[in-house]
């Protein structure tokens, strides 16, 4: 359910009956020749509203700005600070609090916005423990990854632009990507890239870490099923405690 779609004079009683929020969290950012800057939120927002189906949940209005230092250099990226992205976080879960929401739903579509999800999370579960509070960024993928994927990873732990999110997008958001502009790039990222700040043009010049060329829409949809499966069931999980919390 769209939360700005709805009215004043109803939506008490649908928090009510529909604890659970879902906050699409994405970025604008360079994303190779063949994704849109807004790569990151499309794929938030479509999955935000994917999961709430599965949940019956609602989806909050997407917040379209995120953490990119490392990609700031880039034509089309627009960085905003950890420190503001922490402090709208904190305001909307304490907003959310306050009209009777339980459980706190931050569905990220951009690494670089870890810190500072992770950083309001905790805020929050200090300040209103009784808000359960996730920070989901594809939890329950990686297995299905290895079994799709054909490519090498260029990094141990992010992707970008590449087999992975290149495939993400065909299945979610199949008409913002345009194939025949795909690229296979894969930067050789040093040991000093997780040492030491390291924005990346020092190892790309197109933002493409990976062979995108190799992204298939049924890719993405064995890895988007996956996630959608394990945030689905740890939300269930937590809208059964509150339930039984009620009844006691």
């Amino acid at each position: 359910m769209i939360f700005q779609d709805e009215n004043s004079f109803d939506i008490a009683a649908k928090i009510e009956r529909m604890p659970c929020a879902i906050l699409p969290i994405g970025a604008v950012e360079a994303h190779g020749p063949h994704l849109p800057l807004g790569t990151d939120n499309l794929l938030a927002e479509r999955l935000a509203r994917r999961l709430a189906e599965r949940t019956d949940s609602f989806v909050l209005p997407t917040l379209p700005y995120g953490q990119v230092w490392s990609l700031q250099n880039f034509p089309g990226s627009i960085n905003v600070s950890n420190e503001a992205l922490v402090r709208m976080l904190y305001d909307i879960g304490e907003s959310l609090v306050r009209q009777g929401f339980r459980i706190f739903v931050m569905l990220n579509g951009h690494l670089g916005n870890a810190v500072a999800l992770k950083e309001a999370a905790r805020l929050l579960y200090r300040d209103y423990p009784e808000l359960k509070v996730y920070y989901f960024f594809y939890p329950g993928a990686k297995e299905a990854i290895n079994e799709v994927r054909e490519s090498p990873s260029s990094h141990s732990s992010y992707f970008h632009a590449c087999e992975l999110e290149t495939s993400y997008m065909l299945y979610l958001a199949e008409e913002h990507v345009d194939m025949s502009r795909a690229i296979s790039d894969p930067p050789e990222i040093g040991l000093e890239a997780d040492c030491t700040p390291t924005p990346w043009e020092t190892f790309t010049q197109t933002a493409v870490l990976g062979d995108a060329t190799l992204a298939a829409k049924e890719k993405g949809e064995r890895i988007i099923e996956a996630t959608l499966a394990a945030m689905t069931a740890m939300i269930q999980e937590a809208k059964q405690r509150i339930h039984t919390g009620k009844e006691k």
